[in-house]
C-alpha cells in the first residue's frame, strides 16, 4: 500500500500484521509489475485444498484451505450473483473467483491497482475499490472489468451495496492529517458522489444497516459513523471502540463491528452498536487483533482473528476455531454454500469453514 506520510504507515501496518505478510510485500511489487494485463488464469489444475477440522469448546468445525498461484495477500471476499465466490488480490492487483468446489480463476487489468474491498451490485456485477490508483472497479460474472475514477475518490477502501441501489465506499485519504477522508457513492452507471464531515477519520470498512442507514468504521478517531443515503452523516463515540475495523449487520438488529485494538491497551473486541447508537462491548482472551466481520446463515457473527476465526451469538457467546492454514485472516463473508469463506493474507491463500 502507499505510504506517503508516516501516520498513514502505521496505520497501514496494522494490517500486514504478520511476519509472512510482511515478509511478502517486496514479492508484491515484483509480481504487480510482471502481470499480464487483461489476462483471465485458469487455475483448476494448480490448486491444492487441504481440509482440516478446526475445534472449539462448543463443537468441531471443519476447515478447508485452497491455495493456487495466482492468490497474492488476498483482502476482501463476497459472494457472487452467479453462485461463486470473489476476492481482491491486493498483492498482485487481480481480482479472483473461486467456486464452491475450489476452482480457482484470476481475472487481470491495467486499471487494477492494489484492490482491497468488494461488494456484489444491485446490477449483477461485482464492484471493488482500487486503493493503489483511486477508483472503484466493476467486474462482471464473466470477468469484463471496468473503471471509474474521480477526484474525490482517495485510497478507497471498503464497499457495499446501499438500500438506495447504489454503491457506498469509504475514502481512507491520502493527504497529510487526512482532510481527504470521506464517503463516497457511485450509482451502477458510474456517477460518483462525495460526502465529508469532520468526524470521518480514516474510515476502512461499511455496511448496509437495519435501518436504512450505512454505518461504517472510523480507525483513525475511534468511533463508528454513520450516513443517510441523503447523505447526512453521523458519528458515535465510547470508551470502548479502539481502532474498529470490519463492520456488519447482525441477526439482531444491531450493527457489529470488530475493535482491531492497540497492542499496549490490549483492547482487542467485538462491538455491537444500536441504530439508536448504544455500544456494547464483547471480550475474551482469544480475541487478538480481529479484523473482517460477516453474518453467517446460522444467525451469529462471524470474524477473522490472528488467533484464528471466531464466532458470536448475538447473545455475545463466543467460541474460537483455530486451525494452522488460517494465517493472518483478513476478509469473511457467508458463501453461498451455507459455509463461511474468508481470505488468508498470511499464506496467501482462501478458507472454507462450515458452521
Amino acid at each position: 500500500m502507499k505510504t506517503n506520510n508516516p501516520s498513514r504507515t502505521s496505520t497501514q501496518s496494522r494490517r500486514f500484521r504478520t511476519a509472512a505478510a510482511l515478509a511478502a510485500l517486496p514479492a508484491r511489487a515484483v509480481m504487480s509489475s510482471k502481470r499480464v494485463w487483461a489476462s483471465v488464469r485458469s487455475r483448476a489444475f494448480a490448486r491444492l485444498a487441504v481440509v482440516l477440522c478446526a475445534f472449539a469448546l462448543v463443537a468441531p468445525s471443519c476447515v478447508t484451505n485452497f491455495t493456487d498461484p495466482s492468490i497474492s495477500s488476498p483482502e476482501g471476499i463476497a459472494a457472487g450473483p452467479d453462485g461463486n465466490v470473489w476476492f481482491t488480490n491486493h498483492g498482485n492487483s487481480s481480482i479472483g473467483r473461486i467456486t464452491p468446489a475450489g476452482v480457482v480463476s484470476n481475472f487481470t487489468d491495467p486499471s487494477i491497482s492494489e484492490p482491497t474491498g468488494i461488494a456484489a451490485g444491485p446490477d449483477g456485477n461485482l464492484w471493488f475499490t482500487n486503493f493503489g490508483n483511486n477508483s472503484i472497479g466493476r467486474i462482471t460474472p464473466a470477468g469484463v472489468v471496468s473503471n471509474f475514477t474521480d477526484p474525490s475518490i482517495s485510497a478507497p477502501w471498503g464497499i457495499t451495496a446501499g438500500p438506495d441501489g447504489n454503491l457506498w465506499f469509504t475514502n481512507f485519504g491520502t493527504h497529510p492529517d487526512y482532510p481527504d477522508s470521506s464517503i463516497g457513492r457511485i450509482t451502477p452507471a458510474g456517477v460518483v458522489s462525495n460526502f465529508t464531515d469532520p468526524s470521518i477519520s480514516n474510515p476502512e470498512a461499511i455496511a448496509a444497516g437495519p435501518d436504512g442507514n450505512l454505518w461504517f468504521t472510523n480507525s483513525g478517531n475511534n468511533s463508528i459513523g454513520r450516513i443517510t443515503p441523503a447523505g447526512i452523516v453521523s458519528n458515535f463515540t465510547d470508551p470502548s471502540i479502539d481502532h474498529p475495523a470490519g463492520i456488519a449487520a447482525g441477526p439482531d438488529g444491531g450493527i457489529w463491528f470488530t475493535n482491531f485494538g492497540i497492542a499496549e491497551r490490549g483492547n482487542n473486541s467485538i462491538g455491537r452498536i444500536t441504530p439508536a447508537g448504544v455500544v456494547s462491548k464483547f471480550t475474551h482472551p482469544t480475541i487478538r487483533n480481529p479484523v473482517g466481520i460477516a453474518a453467517g446463515p446460522d444467525g451469529n457473527l462471524w470474524f477473522t482473528n490472528s488467533s484464528g476465526i471466531g464466532r458470536i451469538t448475538p447473545a455475545g457467546i463466543y467460541s474460537n476455531f483455530t486451525n494452522p492454514n488460517i494465517r493472518n485472516a483478513h476478509g469473511i463473508a457467508a458463501g453461498p454454500d451455507g459455509d463461511m469463506w474468508i481470505t488468508n493474507l498470511g499464506n496467501s491463500s482462501i478458507g472454507r469453514i462450515t458452521p
